[in-house]
């Protein structure tokens, strides 16, 4: 990643280990792309519901050229639980947009001609 990983907690005190486990997921993405120029996660615990008790919220927003991708999972009881299922949709989609960019791009970032 170019610039460096930005972790905001709202409403949830963030701890070494939530934060640890935040960065190794978003090393990963790396995986994908070297092209991340920026990644942001936001990991919030809204007032309790009455019903539900706590749910965790993680928003991730990447930014690639060409393109902010933006993941907003529903929420989960278990923080480690949202933190993967959204770190899982966000890989799902940098690989998507990377195979859109690589389509249209030859791998040297060259425009491809489409007949």
């Amino acid at each position: 990643m170019r610039l460096p990983l930005q972790i905001t907690a709202r409403d949830i005190e963030m701890t070494d280990a939530i934060e640890t486990a935040v960065r190794k997921k978003a090393e990963k993405l790396d995986q994908f792309s070297d092209r991340i120029m920026a990644c942001r996660v936001v990991i919030e615990c809204p007032h309790k519901h009455q019903h539900k008790g706590v749910q965790y919220n993680v928003r991730i927003d990447l930014t690639v050229p060409g393109a902010e991708l933006v993941v907003k999972r529903e929420p989960n009881e278990d923080l480690y639980v949202a933190l993967r299922d959204a770190f899982d949709a966000a890989a799902r989609q940098l690989r998507e947009h990377m195979d859109r960019n690589n389509h249209h791009h030859g791998r040297n970032g060259a425009a491809v001609a489409s007949d």
